[in-house]
């Protein structure tokens, strides 16, 4: 794997990680349950794409 396919995918994970941990507070402060429950479903995915940048390492 070339440096730049490396920083490609360090930079990935660091978006992934982020969106994660956005999602994470706002579905706790959501009061709108289904609303709260599709951002949860969100960051289920974001955690997914995280564990599948991880693997190409």
């Amino acid at each position: 794997m070339t440096n730049k396919e490396l920083l490609y995918i360090e930079d990935a994970l660091g978006h992934e990680n982020f969106m994660k941990s956005c999602c994470q507070k706002t579905s706790e402060q959501l009061k709108d349950v289904t609303l709260a429950e599709y951002i949860k479903q969100l960051e289920t995915k974001h955690t997914e794409l995280f564990n599948k940048f991880l693997n190409l390492l």
